[in-house]
């Protein structure tokens, strides 16, 4: 029998989805999960992207230009200029979802066996694509203690090379929340034009910020245009994973016509969801201001929930809906398995992400696990219920003493 590509072989699996067959099962047997462990928000979709998809009258569903139609590319660059990027349509490559667009950019910008450089823990799907673009993600680690920061500008300094590439950030973090300051945003300006690298920003979570913060994207920054590729999606901010649409936007003009190269292989981005998208710029400001007080809220029922609960500590997030929980237990993928093949509190159970997905460290996220509120205030407060009581008689519970020693040690 052929064998499957060495390629295919070390394409990780998906920590955010791996267990979903166990869900399923505890389904199944009548189980309610509360699923934690993604981020799909339950927030509504804007009325007007969905009439926009509901009002559609064609006769020929054609393909699109390769990098976006112009109609939304002039939308979006109203949008992103209302943000303060100062780009024209021609600065917009439409993609087909985030996803594609962190793809395009791998191919784009590096060859194989260079080094991208990523703060960990990370979206886990970054090793995926470096996987597929046959790239290496060097980890900088960053830590539970000080909410997940940026890593010290030494430490990206250790581990620079002559292979290295760029950096890549993600804020508001996935997984971990974590906003990145101006004075951050700033050094790694500094670290990117001393070694003339390009600074990648996943900003999928740009709109979800909270108490009062700023967020700062590379696109705020003055002199490093030619470095700066963002990386952008519907899915987050209009709640629409599923219309896949996404866009890469670069004032890097050779960066652009060459990542056009890259989106004319794969033809176009669809047109259907270009329509929902160009109309989902005009929802109006009041959607946002709900959506993040809503979230702002569900973020204060789960840190406190968790910093209650015996052994266990999460920082506050500044933003995105995501949190990173130190829990006192032996094993993340075990304990979360766990949850859903052996436990029950009321016939309810919790479905999370176990942190180690998100770390390329070995032995790193082991008492860690992601949680994302997406479930409304009182499904959140059951989830955190269940969870408690999971811990309480969970059989790789580490217990005081021991659970010290972890967290010295993960610190």
């Amino acid at each position: 029998m052929p064998n499957v590509s060495k390629k295919g072989q070390r394409m990780p699996a998906s920590p955010i989805r791996k267990l979903t067959p166990y869900a399923e099962k505890a389904k199944s047997e009548g189980k309610t999960v509360y699923h934690l462990n993604i981020g799909q928000p339950d927030i509504e979709t804007p009325e007007g992207m969905l009439n926009a998809v509901k009002n559609i009258d064609f006769k020929v569903w054609a393909y699109t230009d390769s990098e976006g139609t112009l109609p939304y590319r002039k939308k979006l660059t109203d949008y992103y200029n209302q943000q303060g990027y100062a780009i024209t349509p021609e600065d917009i490559i439409v993609t087909t979802g985030g996803s594609e667009a962190i793809a395009i950019t791998f191919m784009t910008c590096l060859d194989a066996g260079d080094e991208v450089i990523v703060p960990e823990p990370f979206y886990a799907n970054y090793n995926g694509f470096a996987n597929q673009s046959d790239i290496v993600v060097k980890p900088i680690m960053s830590y539970i203690k000080n909410g997940f920061a940026l890593p010290p500008i030494s430490d990206f300094e250790k581990v620079i090379t002559d292979k290295t590439r760029a950096i890549f950030i993600c804020s508001p973090n996935n997984p971990t929340g974590y906003l990145y300051s101006k004075e951050e945003m700033e050094a790694l300006k500094a670290l990117v034009l001393k070694h003339d690298l390009f600074l990648f920003a996943d900003e999928a979570y740009r709109e979800f910020c909270y108490d009062g913060q700023t967020f700062v994207s590379p696109m705020h920054l003055d002199g490093i245009n030619e470095n700066v590729v963002i990386i952008d999606t519907v899915s987050k901010r209009y709640s629409a994973c599923g219309a896949r649409l996404g866009c890469i936007i670069t004032k890097n003009k050779s960066v652009w016509q060459t990542a056009l190269k890259f989106a004319q292989t794969r033809l176009s981005a669809g047109m259907v969801e270009q329509l929902a998208g160009q109309a989902a710029i005009d929802t109006p400001p009041s959607y946002f201001k709900t959506v993040i007080n809503e979230y702002s809220n569900r973020r204060n029922t789960i840190v406190n929930a968790l910093n209650k609960m015996e052994g266990v500590y999460c920082p506050n997030p500044g933003g995105a809906f995501y949190v990173m929980a130190q829990l006192p237990i032996d094993d993340s993928d075990k304990f979360c398995r766990w949850m859903l093949e052996k436990f029950s509190y009321q016939n309810q159970t919790v479905m999370m992400a176990p942190a180690t997905g998100f770390y390329t460290t070995p032995g790193a996220g082991l008492n860690e696990v992601r949680i994302a509120y997406v479930l409304n205030n009182t499904n959140l407060e059951k989830a955190m219920v269940c969870l408690e009581e999971g811990l309480k008689v969970y059989p790789g519970r580490i217990r005081s003493h021991e659970a010290s020693v972890v967290s010295s040690e993960s610190l």
